[in-house]
This record gives structure tokens, C-alpha cells and sequence, in this order.
């Protein structure tokens, strides 16, 4: 689609349940590598919410969740209003009036929503946080805070690096082998590249492998299968242009229903659940 900001995607199964999109390389923060504050200005006016009404983490390529609930104040003690944000790849909301927003250059941007109760979540996933299980730990959030079951959820993974550009060492492959992944998940995941001890990741094939794991249907897991690196002029790879990479945004809003559970009384960030 065409958006006020430049060229963007949205997941046409998705659309319907959540406002969201995808930026590209056009928007602002595709030509810088920093928080630009006028490029997350125009992510949170294509979703039509107040730049102060975007919800961000501090990304740390883990699988911590941040919580907003509806009717929340983003307030410091002394009645400020707060601007720091806290650590975490996971952000899961009730809230209509906010958008939640993460930012990738080669990572897996993922949305999810929960048809039946509107509520929604935006996750950032590079191969740490895959390691970690940030899509099976996203679906276990919603479950656990706002009453989502997974059969309910549509999933939409963004424009990321494919296996083919993906180079990784055998560390990588490591760290989900130690994290109790499966030798069926360890073959589809990691292909031997040329050099010895290295592989190939599909970052593609973890997401979707996860999200049916945690109980989310394979039909209504939709992956766009574009690779950041293959097309400069429309992604942002860090991978291929190094720090002066810019990035991109993924964004969602939920649309609530009358069906929405109420939801419980824990903390904003559930330590629990890194």
C-alpha cells in the first residue's frame, strides 16, 4: 500500500482484525539508523495515534514482555510524563488508544491479534530471541494476560533476512540447541553453508515452527517471505549495509471487541517471561 510517510505493507488476513503495517526503506527511519523522532512521528500518525500514544520497548534481543493495559498512565512518580522505555522484544496491549510499535533491519518484525478479543502484540525476533522462543513466548503473554487462546490468534511476519543471505556460525546453532530445541527443528532451521562450522538460519521457518508449537493454526500464520538484504531499494539490512543501515517499523493497534476478557492485575513488564 501506498501510506502519507511512503510504501509500506500490511497482511491483507490481518487487516481486517488490527490496524497495522509495515514500514520500507522510504520512511524516514529507513535512511537512519537512530530514533528519529520524526520518522516514529509518521508511524504513529499512519496509525493514527499521537506520537506520545506509540508504544515502544528498548530491544534487547531477548524475549521480555512489556504489558499496556487499557486505561494505563505513562507517568513517572513525581506525576511527569515518562519518555524512558523499558527493556524488552515483546509488547502485548488492550488499549485501542495506542499502537505498539517495534523496529527490525534483518530481524523478523511479528504482529499478532486475537480475532475474538481484538487484543493485539508486536514482537521483535533475531536469532537470539528465536532462541529464546519470542513467538511461542508472545502467544503465551496474551493467554496469560488477556485471556487469548491460541486457536483465536492471526499471526503476520514482516519483511526479514532469508536463509540464503543469512550467514551464522556454529554458536548460533548452538544456542537453540542448548535451549531444548528439537533435532527435527535444528535440521529445518540451520542448513551447512560452504564454510566449514557455518550455517545457513531461516529466521522464517523458527517463527512459523514456534507460533504452530504454541497452538496458533498454520493457516492463519502468514509470513511475507521478502528478504531485506535482496532488495536495497526497499529494505533496510543491517546484514548487508552495517551501521548505517536504517531501520523499519511494525506497528498495531488493537480493535476491541465487547468479547474482551477483563484483564489481570499484574506489572507492566512480567519478568516472568524472558
Amino acid at each position: 500500500m501506498q501510506a502519507s510517510a511512503g510504501p509500506a505493507l500490511v497482511c491483507r488476513a490481518l487487516e481486517p482484525i488490527a490496524s497495522h503495517l509495515f514500514t520500507t526503506r522510504g520512511w524516514s527511519l529507513g535512511s537512519r539508523p537512530g530514533d528519529a523522532d520524526d520518522g516514529w512521528g509518521q508511524v504513529a500518525a499512519a496509525l493514527d495515534v499521537a506520537a506520545a500514544s506509540l508504544v515502544r520497548a528498548h530491544q534487547m534481543h531477548g524475549a521480555a514482555v512489556l504489558v499496556r493495559r487499557a486505561g494505563q498512565a505513562d507517568a513517572s512518580p513525581d506525576g511527569s510524563v515518562s519518555r524512558s522505555r523499558p527493556d524488552a522484544d515483546i509488547i502485548i496491549s488492550n488499549d485501542s488508544d495506542v499502537a505498539l510499535a517495534i523496529q527490525t533491519a534483518d530481524c523478523v518484525p511479528l504482529l499478532l491479534a486475537d480475532r475474538r478479543t481484538g487484543v493485539v502484540a508486536a514482537a521483535h525476533a533475531g536469532w537470539r530471541g528465536l532462541a529464546a522462543r519470542v513467538p511461542s513466548v508472545a502467544v503465551d503473554a496474551l493467554a496469560r494476560e488477556f485471556g487469548s487462546r491460541p486457536e483465536d490468534l492471526v499471526a503476520a511476519a514482516g519483511p526479514a533476512i532469508s536463509a540464503s543471505r543469512y550467514e551464522v556460525g556454529i554458536e548460533v546453532r548452538g544456542s537453540f540447541e542448548h535451549g531444548g530445541c528439537s533435532t527435527a527443528q535444528l535440521a529445518r532451521w540451520f542448513s551447512p553453508a560452504a564454510r566449514s562450522e557455518h550455517f545457513y538460519f531461516d529466521g522464517w521457518a523458527a517463527v512459523r515452527d514456534q507460533l504452530e508449537s504454541a497452538g496458533v493454526p498454520s493457516g492463519q500464520i502468514h509470513v511475507a517471505a521478502l528478504c531485506t538484504a535482496t532488495y536495497p531499494a526497499l529494505f533496510c539490512s543491517y546484514r548487508r549495509d552495517g551501521t548505517p543501515a536504517g531501520r523499519m517499523a511494525a506497528v498495531v493497534r488493537a480493535r476491541l471487541t465487547s468479547s474482551q476478557p477483563h484483564p489481570s492485575p499484574r506489572s507492566p513488564v512480567d519478568p516472568r517471561a524472558r
